[in-house]
């Protein structure tokens, strides 16, 4: 039976009209994206055009750890890079990974049972040249001290070992940009000593923001890529001005406006008349709920969306359209191709898109890595031999 939407939250609650008009917000975190790029200590760092690509000399293989329902795959996949192995521990979003995935061997198991060495060998020991993922990185204690026991701490941990076990040409970790400035950048420092530990010594950081790469979205990401070989750390560069991005509706407006499609994930929750009513009243930029500001805000129309993500089956609301977007328009923010099925409900699809990263942004880093990656395939046993020089 279709769910009817009524009210989520407290009935309490009343549709908030804006008392002026809201202006979307076309960034985030821009003074420490500034200080980043400022920053000029980091020789390792540098920033490459993608816009034209050379697809991979030879097979670039990765393993995506916390693959989620796999838009980091997907991304590098679109690169040219093959998706070797893959580790998530929630069943649904392994689902989508595995049925999204087939030719990929799949791990859905908390990361600390896994065998590194025995999952590659079951496919054949090939040598990995990027090792990606976004494991959480919230367990660090104030003052740069770490507390190994902190549960929060310990999939970070399971990150860097099976990173030191793989021992891939690159690694790269996504996470939320806020991660750079907790506890003054304590945990920053944590990471990238974390790395250095291991063999990677020279880690890099920039604020990669999504819109800039022609998703139709705001979604700033901290990325933090590092080698073992004393090689730069290359990003892609910015392709577009916050006054070019795509427009949300470039992305949607081809969807039935009120037809669900199921067979794509076109679903969102039906809504009751009353419902309708009082999301007809939201603004662009405005909330349906005081108390919940964050959640259920109407999109701007003529402006990338707002980071998606899903709350209780409510994601934002459509800009023009009285209900909130539906999981494939959530999934065509976030550059899924319709080909790619969400398993699972539609809340259970909505929570998978909304924690993926957009495949677009990981197509443009693995972009930005195929060249340094030919120069390491054609040099590396000298590459090898020089670092372990500058390291004695």
């Amino acid at each position: 039976m279709e769910a009817i939407q009524l009210s989520l939250f407290s009935n309490k609650e009343e549709t908030i009209p804006a008392k002026k008009p809201k202006q979307a917000k076309l960034g985030r975190y821009e003074r420490i994206q500034r200080e980043l790029e400022a920053d000029d200590s980091d020789p390792y760092k540098i920033f490459i055009d993608v816009e034209s690509h050379s697809m991979p000399a030879s097979d670039y293989r990765f393993v995506d750890l916390f693959c989620g329902a796999g838009g980091m795959t997907q991304g590098l996949l679109q690169a040219g890079f093959q998706p070797v192995a893959s580790v998530e521990v929630n069943p649904i979003a392994s689902a989508t990974h595995i049925k999204n995935f087939p030719d990929c061997h799949h791990f859905c198991d908390d990361i600390k049972n896994l065998n590194s060495q025995q999952l590659l060998a079951e496919i054949g020991s090939p040598e990995v040249h990027v090792v990606a993922g976004g494991p959480p990185c919230q367990g660090f204690s104030v003052a740069g001290k770490r507390d190994p026991n902190d549960p929060r701490n310990r999939l970070f941990r399971e990150f860097v070992r099976v990173v030191s076990e793989i021992g891939p040409w690159y690694v790269v970790m996504e996470n939320v940009p806020g991660i750079l400035t907790m506890q003054k950048g304590a945990v920053k420092q944590a990471i990238c000593e974390a790395f250095q530990e291991i063999g990677y010594p020279h880690m890099s950081v920039a604020i990669l923001e999504s819109a800039t790469y022609g998703i139709p979205q705001i979604r700033p990401r901290a990325i933090f890529i590092a080698n073992r070989f004393g090689m730069q750390n290359p990003y892609p560069k910015s392709q577009l001005l916050p006054e070019q991005y795509k427009a949300i509706e470039l992305a949607i407006d081809d969807l039935p406006e009120y037809t669900p499609i199921p067979e794509i994930n076109h679903e969102w929750t039906r809504h009751s008349v009353e419902y309708m009513e009082r999301l007809a009243k939201v603004p662009p930029g405005g909330s349906l709920y005081e108390s919940y500001a964050d959640a259920f805000k109407r999109q701007y129309p003529g402006k990338p969306s707002m980071t998606v993500k899903e709350n209780h089956g409510g994601t934002h609301i459509h800009p023009y359209l009285n209900r909130v977007i539906s999981a494939r328009e959530m999934a065509r923010l976030q550059t899924f191709p319709d080909s790619f099925i969400f398993e699972g409900s539609m809340k259970k699809a909505m929570w998978q898109i909304g924690n993926a990263v957009p495949p677009r942004l990981a197509e443009c880093i693995g972009f930005a890595l195929i060249s340094y990656l030919t120069d390491m395939a054609l040099n590396k046993a000298s590459l090898v031999n020089k670092f372990l020089f500058q390291k004695s």
